[in-house]
């Protein structure tokens, strides 16, 4: 009687349980309220977000506009640019070729990639793959490099790894780095013989069913339904902005998706590796890959929060728990576009959240909205939260200015003409920018467009972006200051940018641009020119385009022309060449100009 009871009581309990979370509020109800309220606050153009459960989408919409200006609306089906949300993609090629015996996380990177070089030998004989995975081999950022300095050869930007400084040893401190994404990348390539974007369309789009996502601007613009990219301006204005071409970086961040497409690839990783019952990516490695391979920071408990703590890094994951959730994620940030990819796999959801906003909080905000939701928390007003942030940051920043004093020193010139300061700036590790005079103005030419350098004291310039639309913003804060450098010989030779956290300003080396000489002018300066009695200087063509230099004991010099008459030896910094004309246009000496002094050799008949 009592065991019957029991069995009655219990039964009855279950019941109950299951008719409670049968009666669970619908998740979704009122949403669109809610996050039309997050895109005026946010000030966005626009977004679109995903939710999953196991094996099927539960909710997929879109809000605001993919074209602001022209008020065609968000779809599901809209394509963003997800950036470093692509780093799970490429790691995920790693796996694939571990699953097929053709790679060990552990062995180093060099092992397959022998044109890797390191900024020493230590990193060269120990960083392995699964230290490029998981971010810890000791190398900041060094974003710069290819962001200001871009390039679509992937051998190219390879070439700067060695010249980029660690600022911490091997696997001690956890420091995101693009630059070991594209490694990877360059690894599926050199093993499989197949580019990063062929072996990602086949191992996962094309079994996900990813038919419109991509891996290029270009084939975003010829997208149907692409976004396009804004930002804020002014803190109110939205504002549409160029699209940032990736090029050879793209294996860090430069696949284009839809919510939909992205809800195939989050399944997958909720259901172990497999989607639709067919694996897509092995179990061992998927399992490796959400789990923490290297710390990132404390991730200590938030007072108000106290639920949402720990800080991870798995493999193009960063793990976290979520108000006691355990919560695997990836942000992703480009020009005009702002993104998350989450799931928690304990409890079989995903959110992905895809906005056309610069820098925006909106996938993070949405993500939490929706996880609250989903997982049965109190919901807390995290866009109140954010707008509540915004403005504590605008009231510090007032107080702070009102203390604020500047050590510019009044009244200083720079020490040289601004003729003085042109030319080509190179460093190996970053790239080459070149400064031009423009209406007697310094002015930086990038790839990602047009600095003014307005002279701050000395040889202290700061760097003000030129806006297309809208010109140089003067009133523009928290400048960059670049410094430049002189020769021994007095000399403009060099400029010191801090470009890299944590370490010194990088210093890009000064030569003048050369230009182009035909070959009947070359000619002019051939012979030999004397400096004293039998002490000589010889000036000849080879190649029929190019001037040499002896003088005896010497190597012979390759001559670049520079200027009027003026040639720098290419393989000596700091040296150069000066030719002088009598009133007939003849060429009667050559002036050696070199630290230590100028030295001139007569020509002779």
């Amino acid at each position: 009687m009592k065991q019957s009871l029991v069995l009655f009581f219990f039964l009855m309990g279950a019941v109950t349980w299951a008719q409670k979370k049968t009666t669970v509020a619908d998740p979704f109800a009122g949403l669109d309220t809610a996050f039309q309220r997050v895109l005026k606050d946010r000030k966005a153009a626009g977004f679109a977000v995903a939710v999953v459960s196991k094996d099927k989408i539960l909710y997929a919409k879109g809000f605001g506009y993919r074209d602001y200006e022209n008020k065609i609306p968000v779809t599901a089906n809209t394509l963003f640019a997800i950036g470093s949300c692509t780093k799970a993609f490429t790691s995920s090629l790693m796996g694939l070729l571990n699953r097929e015996n053709k790679l060990d996380y552990d062995k180093p990177a060099r092992s397959y990639l022998p044109e890797l070089h390191f900024f020493n030998d230590n990193l060269n004989d120990m960083v392995t793959i699964r230290d490029i995975m998981c971010h810890r081999t000791g190398l900041p950022r060094h974003d710069y490099s290819w962001y200001l300095f871009n390039s679509s050869s992937r051998d190219s930007l390879l070439q700067r790894v060695q010249y980029q400084e660690p600022t911490a040893p091997i696997r001690q401190t956890w420091q995101y780095n693009n630059f070991m994404f594209l490694l990877q990348g360059m690894i599926a390539e050199k093993l499989t013989g197949k580019s990063w974007e062929e072996y990602v369309r086949e191992k996962i789009f094309v079994p996900l069913g990813m038919q419109s996502s991509n891996f290029s601007i270009h084939d975003l613009k010829k997208s149907k339904d692409g976004a396009l990219g804004y930002r804020v301006h002014k803190d109110s204005i939205i504002k549409k902005i160029d699209y940032y071409d990736i090029n050879a970086m793209g294996p860090a961040g430069s696949i284009n998706s839809s919510v939909t497409e992205m809800a195939n690839w989050v399944m997958t990783w909720i259901n172990g590796g497999k989607f639709k019952g067919q694996e897509i990516l092995p179990f061992n490695y998927v399992k490796d890959a959400m789990s923490s391979q290297m710390v990132i920071g404390a991730g200590l408990p938030d007072k108000e929060i106290p639920d949402a703590h720990l800080a991870n890094y798995g493999f193009g994951w960063m793990i976290s728990s979520y108000r006691g959730h355990y919560r695997v994620e990836h942000g992703g940030n480009i020009d005009g576009f702002s993104a998350s990819t989450s799931f928690f796999p304990s409890d079989s959801i995903g959110i992905i959240v895809l906005s056309n906003q610069n820098g925006s909080a909106i996938p993070g905000i949405v993500r939490n909205m929706l996880s609250d939701r989903l997982l049965g928390e109190k919901p807390i007003n995290w866009n109140g939260r954010v707008n509540d942030a915004q403005e504590k940051a605008k009231k510090a920043e007032k107080e702070s200015e009102k203390t604020k004093t500047s050590n510019r020193k009044e009244g200083t010139k720079p020490s040289h003409a601004i003729n003085d300061y042109t030319g080509l700036y190179q460093h190996p590790g970053y790239g080459t920018f070149e400064l031009i005079n423009r209406n007697d103005s310094l002015v930086m030419l990038t790839q990602n467009g047009d600095t003014w350098l307005r002279h701050y004291h000395y040889d202290v310039f700061e760097a003000l972006s030129i806006d297309k639309d809208e010109g140089i913003d003067t009133t523009e804060k928290n400048t960059l200051k670049i410094q430049f450098q002189m020769s021994p010989a007095g000399d403009i030779s060099s400029v010191t940018i801090p470009l890299q956290a944590g370490l010194k300003d990088i210093e890009f080396s000064r030569k003048a641009k050369t230009k182009e000489v035909a070959a009947t002018d070359l000619k002019k300066y051939e012979g030999s020119y004397e400096f004293s009695p039998g002490n000589e200087a010889r000036f000849y063509i080879k190649g029929e385009k190019t001037l040499y230099a002896f003088v005896e004991g010497q190597p012979e010099y390759e001559l670049a022309a520079t200027g009027k008459h003026q040639f720098e030896l290419k393989i000596l910094k700091g040296y150069s060449v000066q030719f002088e004309e009598n009133e007939k246009g003849e060429i009667v000496a050559a002036n050696f100009v070199q630290p230590n002094g100028t030295f001139k050799a007569t020509k002779k008949k």
